[in-house]
């Protein structure tokens, strides 16, 4: 094996028929750091906060209150940033130091940045994860039809609350799947003053707040009916409002990525337009329009306004949508949440539970389902591409 045939081999997969893994479609990057990067890091942190904590003590500084602690880790991350760029410099130069020290930048960034939501969802997890779990599985099938303010939270739950979500939901998705598939490929298959008209539209309704859309459906729809307007099915239509315009975006985005030589092609070979798109187009972007898919059912499943003014919420089942109040999760612990008994409040921590895990397995299902077939077709494609050029 000649030196280039060495550094092929070493930047680029081999299948496994050929003693390697698979053929991507771009050079792999090293992942392994350099010997000792480990160690620098790890020691510039330590150091930095050896110092920092020295400086707070000479200074009687007392690292009890929250402000202090803030105080603290900034001194700390600055203190670690300086010594860090310090150590790199004199070690490896210019060059390494400004890659390390971008690198460390984005992940402290990036850190910061998932403090929030890893606080919330761990507190969410602690206060209505023991609520849900109790005496399973009676919070998944009770209502709060029986529940007193003296009752255990168990005697309650949000069985009603989880049918509503899965009924408003599930027809909002019926509605917006078939309409924002066609209009993703009408605005991304053609350039004419009506398809800007229509995308200037979605980009608008993307800014507008969930609330109008509440609003909106309650004045054409609920108000006329008075209080038998209530119902499931119209808190529906002001979710299918707001999953469209995303839904319409991210599928349009993953569309116009398909190759134009697969459209050519099929055009070249007497395909009408209609069909290049509906077995062509469509099959190639499947798992992208699920993403799709799965954002606008994320944004339905938390909304809490538009359902307050279409679907009121209910204390009890309600297995059909189209007649009469119905609950869901975010309305219902909404409700909850503002009662002065503490019976209540855990009750609706609970619900909280139960919706953040919804969405969670929601979206780890959607991904494997959707995602690793296509991903081991086209991986073993390649591999049988690759292996017939070597043969050959």
């Amino acid at each position: 094996m000649t030196a280039l045939d060495a550094q092929i081999t070493d930047a680029w997969d081999v299948p496994a028929e050929l003693g390697g893994d698979h053929q991507p479609t771009a050079p792999r990057r090293r992942a392994a750091p350099p010997p000792g990067a480990a160690w620098e890091l790890a020691g510039a942190l330590v150091a930095s906060l050896a110092f920092v904590v020295v400086i707070f003590a000479v200074t009687g500084t007392e690292i009890h209150v929250g402000a202090i602690l803030v105080g603290l880790f900034v001194s700390w991350m600055l203190a670690f940033l300086s010594l860090y760029t310090v150590l790199t410099y004199m070690r490896h130069g210019v060059l390494i130091t400004k890659d390390r020290l971008a690198t460390v930048c984005i992940c402290i960034g990036s850190s910061i940045a998932l403090f929030p939501l890893l606080e919330i969802v761990l507190g969410v997890i602690v206060k209505g994860a023991p609520v849900a779990l109790s005496h399973f599985p009676a919070f998944f099938i009770h209502d709060m039809s029986r529940v007193g303010a003296q009752d255990p939270v168990w005697v309650g739950g949000m069985g009603h609350a989880i049918v509503g979500t899965l009924e408003q939901v599930g027809l909002a998705t019926a509605y917006t799947v078939p309409i924002s598939t066609l209009t993703a490929v009408y605005l991304s298959e053609t350039s004419n003053w009506f398809s800007r008209v229509v995308r200037s539209i979605v980009d608008v309704m993307m800014g507008t707040p969930s609330i109008i859309a509440g609003l909106f459906v309650y004045l054409f729809w609920v108000q006329p009916k008075g209080t038998s307007g209530f119902s499931g099915f119209a808190a529906s239509i002001a979710l299918a409002i707001l999953m469209l315009p995303i839904m319409i975006r991210t599928a349009e985005e993953v569309i116009r990525v398909v190759p134009g030589g697969l459209r050519e092609s099929a055009l070249a070979l007497g395909s009408p337009r209609w069909r290049v798109s509906l077995r062509i187009v469509l099959p190639t972007v499947r798992s992208g329009l699920l993403t799709a898919v799965i954002l606008g059912v994320a944004l339905a499943v938390g909304e809490t306004a538009p359902t307050l003014f279409t679907a009121h919420g209910s204390g009890h089942y309600n297995f059909n949508p189209f007649s009469g109040p119905q609950a869901n999760l975010p309305l219902q612990s909404f409700q909850l949440i503002r009662e002065p008994y503490n019976t209540y409040v855990r009750i609706a921590w609970g619900g909280a539970f139960i919706l953040v895990s919804m969405v969670l397995v929601l979206f780890v299902l959607a991904r494997l389902v959707g995602s690793s077939p296509g991903k081991r077709r086209k991986r073993s494609f390649r591999s049988r591409k690759h292996k017939e050029a070597v043969l050959s």
